[in-house]
């Protein structure tokens, strides 16, 4: 059973498309999401790629993101991603949006960015190889200080970030490794004259 941990829509369970993706644990979403709400908090867009049930996204929209974009090829899952977003809507609060996109993620960010992410949920299949690929694609989706979180085997290979990236410490629980970073754009911080 997967279910939204905390926030608006806490303790509400989501189906999940079964075989056809990899869900997230509650229990690394617990810990994954301490850290980013001890650290940057949830406002703004929040883009879910490999969405698969959408849990992560979601969860992010229980907790205060405004806005959520969930990207998922899969059409068993993106039907299952449309049915948790009609059985969270009406816990979140007024105005916030949730919206599934049928997409490879590579076709997605291809197109031009119609928001600026505050943050973003980068979990592939393990066997994905094109992470450092898709990270390059994200850097026109993200707003200045936005947060990247990449989900990984540990037995995979981890990121290469890209320039502008800053690596947060990365976290394993059990098979999986969680790599954060944040993203500044160029230029945004001149340099201080001190």
């Amino acid at each position: 059973m997967t279910r939204i941990i905390a926030g608006a829509a806490g303790s509400l369970r989501l189906a999940t498309p079964g075989a056809a993706t990899r869900p997230t644990s509650d229990r690394v979403r617990e810990a994954l999401f301490s850290r980013l709400e001890a650290r940057e908090g949830f406002h703004g867009t929040v883009i879910d790629l490999f969405a698969g049930s959408g849990a992560l996204g979601l969860e992010a929209a229980s907790r205060g993101a405004e806005n959520v974009i969930l990207v998922e090829k899969n059409p068993q899952a993106t039907a299952v991603i449309t049915a948790n977003i009609r059985a969270i809507l009406p816990s979140l609060p007024e105005g916030t949006t949730v919206g599934a996109r049928s997409s490879r993620v590579e076709s997605f960010l291809a197109g031009n960015p119609t928001h600026q992410a505050q943050g973003v949920f980068l979990d592939p299949p393990y066997e994905f190889d094109g992470v450092d690929e898709v990270l390059h694609a994200l850097i026109p989706w993200l707003s200045d200080g936005a947060w990247v979180v990449v989900e990984r085997s540990t037995r995979s290979l981890g990121p290469q970030w890209p320039e502008g990236f800053t690596a947060w410490p990365e976290k394993t629980y059990g098979e999986t490794a969680l790599y954060f970073a944040s993203f500044a754009a160029k230029g945004s911080h001149p340099p201080s004259d001190a």
